[in-house]
């Protein structure tokens, strides 16, 4: 879960999985995948770190015992990667996998409900 401030100043708390994808127009819009749109304050670039925290943060405590090493990243500018050693590797890519089936399994559900 990642806290964000909505436009009027409010504070609320996301699950970051949820989130489909960001744009800045020039406000972030957040598009999640039940199709909800949600305006916040936070720019791209930090709701990219906090949620790339968020994750690291889930990572370390789930395996204790492997070594993290967060890194500047060159994609979109200013955006924070961070890098898995040892058998976390293993599990991000699973649970990338896994969410990539869910979503085209969704969308197939959508495309048969229109």
């Amino acid at each position: 879960m990642i806290s964000l401030t909505r436009l009027n100043g409010e504070t609320m708390v996301l699950n970051s999985d949820l989130i489909r994808y960001a744009e800045a127009n020039p406000d972030t819009v957040l598009t999640l995948v039940t199709g909800e749109k949600i305006v916040v304050a936070e720019s791209c670039d930090d709701l990219v770190a906090r949620v790339v925290e968020y994750r690291s943060k889930l990572l370390r405590m789930a395996f204790p015992d492997q070594q993290i090493v967060e890194e500047s990243a060159s994609t979109r500018g200013t955006a924070i990667g961070a890098k898995v050693a040892g058998s976390a590797v293993e599990s991000a890519n699973a649970k990338q996998e896994s969410d990539a089936d869910a979503d085209k399994s969704w969308r197939r559900r959508q495309r048969g409900n229109d």
